[in-house]
Order: C-alpha cells, then structure tokens, then sequence
C-alpha cells in the first residue's frame, strides 16, 4: 500500500528536495504544489493519504490552507513542515486543526522524522 501526500511549499527547489527524500521511503508517492490554493483544490479532486504544507506562503499560508481544508469537511492528515519554532506555531496550528507540525532542519534526518510522522498519522 502507498501512502499519497501533496506536497504544499511556493519554493519549488524545497519541493523538489522534500520531494525526492519522501520519494526515496518505501510506500510513499508524492505529487508537489507551490500555490496553496491549488493545493486545496486538488485535495478535494485526487486521492491523497496526508498534506505536508510549509507554514509561510504568499496568500494563504500553511495554518490558512489546513482551516480550509477543514471547513470543506475533510479530515485528511495536515502536517507542517516548518522552519520556525514548533513552539512558535504549536498553539495556533492546533487550534486549525493541523494534525502536526515537523521542524526542518539543516541536515537530512529531518526528512526521516517527517516520513515517520506521516505514516505514524496515516
């Protein structure tokens, strides 16, 4: 079984390399979006397990795109992928129902914490 995750950042090198990491893990498929409110309609239109959105986005950011999802009805996985400080986005993240917030980091075992989280939510 394979787990479906769009991949929600405006940054199309972090996409890639999010993108390539994750596709690297056994079981996931990953399809990548840098307008996140592209993002929220395709989460409506495909197929997907979980949602990895980055936090800070032009016009509706990582927390605004998680609300709309929620408000739509659906109740799919929303994971923050963040270089801010969990504790910074932690409060108003889970008031919007994201489901959890990853910090990114400078080297690659950020990508391993995050594939955990995804299958540990999926």
């Amino acid at each position: 079984m394979s787990i479906e995750v769009l991949l929600v950042d405006e940054d199309a090198d972090v996409l890639e390399i999010v993108g390539t990491f994750l596709g690297q893990e056994d079981g996931f498929e990953v399809t990548s979006e840098t307008d996140p409110e592209a993002a929220l309609e395709r989460v409506f239109e495909e197929e997907f397990d979980a949602v990895v959105s980055d936090y800070k986005m032009p016009r509706l950011d990582g927390v605004e795109l998680c609300n709309a999802i929620r408000e739509r009805g659906a109740s799919i996985p929303f994971l923050l992928f963040t270089a801010r400080e969990r504790e910074d986005v932690a409060d108003v993240a889970a008031e919007n129902g994201v489901t959890a917030v990853v910090q990114k980091g400078t080297g690659t075992e950020q990508y391993g914490v995050l594939a955990d989280r995804i299958r540990d939510e999926v």
